[in-house]
Parts: structure tokens; C-alpha cells; sequence
């Protein structure tokens, strides 16, 4: 798949000044780069999941609260 990018210019020539250094295309140094960066555990929990409390109204589908409601519920 083709994407565009834009980079600052100074970016851009530390970025092609490394791929020469390393014999490397621009394409294959920036692959390498993101996927060296997917492969990086950053700490997410694929089975993390909120729990809300459940919350009663008067009326089907109306529920009337205050932020001090909310803020108590939330405690």
C-alpha cells in the first residue's frame, strides 16, 4: 500500500543519510523502523475492559443526572 507523509525537512535528510549509512532504501529503513515499533509491547491488555455501573431510571430510556450524581457514582 502507498501513503504519504509529511516530515520537516531536517528529519527528512537524517532519514536518508541513515539508510545510505546503512546500504539501505528509504522504504526498507522506515519498514524496519515501524515495524520494530509494532513489535514493542507498550503495556496494553488486548482483554482490558471497563465495567460502568448499571443505573436505574424513572422513565425507559431517560436517565437524568447531575455531574454530583455522576461523580458520586464514579466513587
Amino acid at each position: 500500500m502507498r501513503i504519504t507523509i509529511d516530515l520537516p525537512d531536517d528529519i527528512f535528510r537524517q532519514m536518508k543519510a541513515l539508510a545510505a549509512h546503512r546500504g539501505v532504501s528509504l522504504k526498507q529503513l522506515l519498514l524496519t523502523a515501524v515495524e520494530k515499533e509494532l513489535s514493542t509491547d507498550h503495556g496494553y491488555d488486548d482483554d482490558y475492559r471497563v465495567t460502568l455501573p448499571i443505573l436505574d431510571s424513572k422513565e425507559l430510556g431517560t436517565l437524568n443526572l447531575t455531574n454530583a450524581d455522576i461523580e458520586e457514582l464514579l466513587t
